[in-house]
């Protein structure tokens, strides 16, 4: 039975990056990449959701892409704008064995991806992996 990793991604991933996070675990693994519609804090303010979700569709749609063409079976779907929510409602209808946050560099993170790995951690009952991509 292949193991079941939740992705969270702010950018594309590649099976690359896959396996940089899980090493042999990667292969023959069932993907969900769920791209959270990240906002800024004036469009949050703004209430102006569309540009978050448009490049959470992008981010999903791309990541699910390139991971199928490098043979790792992946799906995708956009998410909430808040990390952890978009975490919860996967989870209610993907069976993940694990999680796994790609997430910008810290100095580039938007404000809705800080501690999202340590409160992801607290609130699942499954591991968490974490890596940065740019």
């Amino acid at each position: 039975m292949a193991t079941k990793i939740l992705a969270l991604a702010s950018e594309p991933i590649s099976a690359n990056a896959l396996r940089a996070a899980l090493g042999e675990g990667a292969s023959g693994a069932e993907v969900l990449v769920v791209a959270p519609a990240l906002l800024s804090r004036k469009r949050f303010l703004l209430a102006d959701p569309d540009p978050g979700i448009e490049r959470a569709e992008e981010v999903q749609a791309e990541s699910v892409e390139r991971l199928e063409e490098e043979g790792v079976s992946a799906m995708g779907e956009t998410g909430e704008s808040d990390p952890i929510l978009a975490i919860q409602d996967a989870l209610a209808t993907f069976d993940a064995d694990e999680i796994v946050v790609f997430d910008h560099p810290e100095g580039e993170r938007n404000w809705r991806e800080q501690d999202v790995v340590a409160e992801a951690e607290r609130r699942f009952n499954l591991p968490v992996r974490h890596l940065e991509v740019s």
